[in-house]
């Protein structure tokens, strides 16, 4: 099974204590968000996980502690976008920390497990297409050589986002538009070394080179682990998402990044109270088990296909 780690919240950032935790423990817990009281007990087995994908802004505080996953395939979805903290409010400096993390973090693992993310992409009076050009060049020149593959999207405003983002002037952006600086980032990364992929969208964007991108993708996954494995589309997506089946291990409302764009937080008095309620040591990222939950152990086992194996 791979395991999403997570879309809901940023746990590299805000939770590596309480992740490592679970490794060591060999389970996590999860609240089903449409039945709190339904928990789900995913167990972390070495032997089950075939893969892990992190999702993250900011992976510095863990770093340091990456040999205890040592007997994990992993790899990163990492966001660096141009915005301020007027969108990213709590994301630290790209110049001082982001960037800085994002080239270590490629030393360590390679950068065929490092995914740069510029995603969503928004247009407003100050994100003007001119700046996206600009500052994705800027953003490339110095990840050259740490990763392979950028991914990007534009954004989708979200009724439970919506608020979040009305005091942005935000800006249509037609088809033309899409496609001119779909272009334009296309001919950038190129010049890094950097192939481009979209994510989950509707537009087709092939005729500048940008294939329609899997985030939690088999092939990575088969690549680095050295063996088939079988797996479908995640039906749970968007019909655009090319995404394979995962469990997402994270709980929607407690990621502190504070982005207006995400549609993972949708209350703040949500996120305030479910990080007040954060212990390192629960099987939850927010709060605990109690009483009146219902705890049902869900059956995880490794997709590997011996099968195929035998005739590669």
């Amino acid at each position: 099974m791979i395991i999403s780690a997570s879309r809901r919240t940023d746990i590299q950032t805000y939770y590596s204590d309480w992740f490592f935790n679970r490794i060591r423990d060999g389970y996590d817990c999860v609240r089903n968000p449409m039945n709190i009281h339904q928990v789900s007990k995913i167990f972390l087995s070495k032997h089950s996980v075939d893969g892990i994908v992190f999702w993250t802004k900011n992976p510095t505080p863990m770093i340091d502690r990456l040999d205890e996953l040592k007997d994990y395939m992993y790899y990163f979805q990492f966001t660096v976008n141009p915005y301020g903290k007027e969108i990213e409010e709590n994301v630290p400096s790209k110049n001082n920390i982001i960037i800085p993390s994002f080239r270590e973090l490629s030393r360590i693992i390679g950068p065929e497990r490092i995914i740069w993310r510029y995603d969503p992409i928004i247009l407003s009076r100050k994100y003007s297409i001119d700046y996206h050009i600009t500052y994705f060049n800027e953003i490339a020149k110095r990840l050259s050589g740490y990763t392979n593959k950028c991914i990007i999207s534009f954004l989708d405003i979200y009724r439970n986002t919506k608020l979040n983002m009305k005091n942005l002037e935000l800006l249509p952006i037609s088809e033309n538009e899409i496609f001119a600086l779909s272009q334009r980032l296309v001919d950038i990364a190129h010049k890094n070394h950097i192939i481009v992929e979209s994510c989950a969208e509707k537009i087709n964007l092939e005729q500048f080179g940008i294939n329609h991108g899997h985030c939690i993708d088999c092939n990575l996954l088969e690549q680095l682990l050295g063996y088939k494995l079988d797996l479908s589309k995640d039906k749970n997506q968007r019909k655009e998402c090319g995404c394979v089946t995962s469990i997402d291990i994270g709980m929607y409302n407690t990621c502190q990044n504070g982005c207006k764009y995400c549609y993972a937080n949708y209350s703040e008095k949500s996120v305030i109270r479910n990080v007040s309620m954060h212990d390192p040591y629960s099987p939850l990222i927010s709060g605990n088990i109690y009483s009146d939950d219902i705890v049902k152990e869900r059956n995880i086992q490794s997709c590997k296909n011996f099968q195929l194996n035998l005739f590669d």
